[in-house]
């Protein structure tokens, strides 16, 4: 079994910049765990697969992406998800809504792929620049760096990305044009 999730990545240029923001919150706030997986946006949440059927999910990601285009995406300054996730924000756009909403449904409906906790609450597109180990006196310190920081990037995402965790950290598997 593999653990496995569905993102949209960047261009290389602000992948480049967020994973120095990732390297500033580990060398100043001694928080590591985002630099274990690429810039991203996650659109379907981490599941566990059969790694001899990967294929399928492969398939089933082709069929989906067979019928979609590819969307503007805006990052736009900071969030947080208080008290242990700071993010790039990305703008919520109808065209990302939809497209995240129809992915999770097609899984779901296709191979029984289901995030409860998603279905309990909205989506917030992020791109997380630190969680899980950055501690709550290192946020609100962190916090305070980032909230009024500007920035402002747009890419066209024109594929989604299929990740997998091996080796404590996260790679790309397969990706599959929009």
């Amino acid at each position: 079994m593999s653990l496995l999730f569905v993102a949209l990545l960047p261009s290389q240029e602000i992948q480049d910049y967020a994973t120095k923001i990732k390297q500033h919150f580990a060398d100043r706030y001694n928080t590591r765990h985002a630099l274990k997986s690429p810039p991203h946006i996650t659109l379907q949440p981490p599941f566990e697969w059969a790694d001899a059927h990967i294929s399928i999910i492969e398939e089933c990601l082709q069929a989906f992406t067979l019928t979609r285009s590819s969307l503007p995406v805006t990052l736009n300054g900071y969030g947080a998800f208080i008290p242990h996730v700071i993010y790039i924000n990305v703008e919520k756009t109808p065209d990302l809504l939809a497209l995240q909403s129809e992915l999770m449904e097609h899984l779901e409906n296709q191979l029984g792929i289901v995030d409860k906790s998603s279905k309990t609450r909205t989506f917030t597109p992020h791109m997380t620049v630190a969680f899980k180990d950055l501690k709550r006196k290192s946020f609100q310190t962190a916090w305070k760096e980032f909230e009024r920081r500007e920035l402002h990037f747009e890419f066209t995402a024109d594929k989604l990305t299929l990740l997998i965790h091996k080796d404590k950290s996260w790679h790309i598997a397969s990706e599959f044009f929009l």
